[in-house]
């Protein structure tokens, strides 16, 4: 298939925020798009933003039961799934000590086990037709760390993981695997649709109330442009040799690479340490 044949795409979460930027980019580009939402109403207004090419899905991804005969029915209404781009997902902001083990679980459902769900569910088909590919939405944080978001960071470091190491699965199969991380984005990430843990310990309020406000405030004033995002998750589907990682935003390569830099200083300043490990000679 060529970088300009219309494609197939199976996008989760395109109800709002990047996930529908991703749609409209895909469509307005000539492809046809699979979209999941969790409500019957925003499966109707995402079928009315383009009749011929939005195919909405009700589907909630941690429903893992449910995935396989979703994805199946889309399959034969839609055609065959050329991009899968799991998008669907959520912040969770609270101090590690405040939130529960529930929180946690929450978030990695909807975060890790609902896009491996759904990888799993279009892996069979990509691998027979020796082709595909698969983006998964991550974040900055799944590289870099901020206090009070560590369940959220912790759920995108292991997508992070669990995609590089997919890559190299299926590589051999014509699957390419991407991980898509963004900065900040103009999208309700921080206001709505974040879950927040109520603060309870005061030791942490120097820590974490600054952290909050801030975040807050910043809410629909973020630098990222979803538009722009659509273009750039379009330009890394039509790429000969997409990358395995694409970080999003000037905040996010700053951060990247502020952390890398941090790293290599600490594994210089314990070398010797590490090197000490090994059996002697």
């Amino acid at each position: 298939m060529s970088a300009t044949e219309p494609k197939t795409f199976l996008i989760t979460g395109v109800s709002s925020g990047l996930g529908r930027a991703f749609a409209k980019g895909a469509m307005d580009a000539g492809h046809r798009v699979i979209g999941t939402v969790r409500r019957a109403e925003d499966a109707d207004a995402f079928a009315a933003l383009a009749p011929n090419l939005a195919h909405p899905v009700v589907l909630d991804i941690t429903m893992y039961d449910a995935v396989p005969d979703a994805v199946s029915a889309a399959e034969r209404r839609a055609g065959r799934i050329d991009v899968l781009v799991n998008n669907a997902g959520y912040g969770h902001e609270g101090v590690l000590e405040e939130s529960s083990i529930t929180d946690l679980q929450r978030q990695f459902a909807a975060n890790v086990f609902g896009p491996v769900a759904m990888i799993k569910a279009v892996l069979p088909g990509m691998r027979k037709r020796r082709r595909g590919h698969i983006i998964n939405v991550t974040s900055m944080g799944g590289f870099i760390t901020m206090p009070g978001i560590s369940f959220y960071c912790g759920s995108k470091f292991a997508l992070e993981g669990i995609s590089e190491s997919l890559g190299k699965e299926v590589a051999s199969f014509g699957i390419r695997v991407t991980t898509l991380a963004p900065g900040q984005f103009r999208t309700d990430w921080a206001g709505r649709s974040m879950d927040r843990t109520p603060r309870s310990i005061a030791d942490y309020d120097r820590v974490m109330d600054p952290i909050r406000t801030a975040r807050q405030a910043k809410s629909g004033n973020q630098p990222g442009d979803p538009a722009k995002a659509a273009q750039a998750l379009l330009a890394i589907v039509n790429a000969e040799n997409p990358p395995t990682r694409l970080f999003l935003g000037d905040d996010a390569l700053g951060l990247v690479e502020q952390k890398l830099k941090g790293m290599q200083t600490e594994i210089s300043a314990w070398d010797a340490l590490s090197r000490s490990t090994n059996f002697a000679a």
